[in-house]
């Protein structure tokens, strides 16, 4: 195991850009979104620099791109309830696992590691889209953008985790791929990894100064 690792109970994830590449599949549900608003579509790279704030804020992104101003409220709500509909008939349909990801967990979990999901991703996604690529029964603990009153990069769903598991900060790692994942984990007192090849709105990860930068999961078990 990672040297990181070394005195750690509990290992949290985040999901999107860290262990699936979901924009294929979330670009197809803002398109959907936003045709049925009347609004021009954007390309799966413009969704990519997009993702990483819960799914309200990346419509709003949307379509403060398709109008040059803010969207107003009513839009925003019809067009979110579009985009949830749309990408909640199929989340799977073009989102992968990003390599190492699945052995990495399953040996994580074999070593004796608590593991936990912490994304900002609406909850009522987070069992399909795990159980669809055989890793829910792996977590101990999942946390949607949804589940409580704030979200990443806010410390308190990681503190939440925590304090539900009886597991100091101090004995957890926060690994993600965005400057939010970084933020809430050196917050809320957690050693931080970080990917490079996720969702970060097209900053490299390296200027939030994570505690480790890996270039797959593999490394965190190699």
């Amino acid at each position: 195991m990672h040297t990181i690792l070394q005195g750690k109970r509990l290992i949290a994830f985040d999901l999107d850009g860290t262990l699936i590449d979901s924009v294929p599949d979330l670009a197809v549900g803002v398109q959907r979104a936003l045709q049925e608003v009347g609004l021009a579509q954007p390309s799966e790279d413009q969704v990519r620099d997009w993702v990483g704030n819960g799914a309200q804020v990346l419509v709003e992104r949307a379509l403060t791109w398709a109008l040059n101003v803010a969207p107003e409220a009513m839009l925003q709500q019809n067009a979110y309830e579009a985009f949830m509909r749309h990408y909640g008939a199929a989340p799977n349909a073009l989102t992968k696992l990003y390599p190492g990801a699945f052995e990495a967990l399953h040996a994580l979990h074999e070593a004796g590691f608590v593991l936990a999901l912490i994304t900002n991703k609406p909850e009522r996604f987070i069992a399909p889209i795990l159980s669809h690529f055989g890793v829910l029964a792996l977590f101990t603990s999942t946390v949607g953008g949804d589940s409580l009153a704030e979200k990443k990069p806010s410390p308190l769903p990681l503190l939440h985790v925590a304090h539900t598991l009886d597991i100091a900060p101090s004995a957890s790692v926060m690994v993600g791929d965005s400057r939010h994942d970084i933020a809430a984990g050196k917050a809320a007192g957690f050693s931080t990894g970080a990917l490079p090849y996720g969702y970060n709105h097209g900053d490299p990860i390296e200027q939030s100064h994570p505690d480790l930068i890996v270039a797959s999961l593999r490394e965190l078990v190699s």
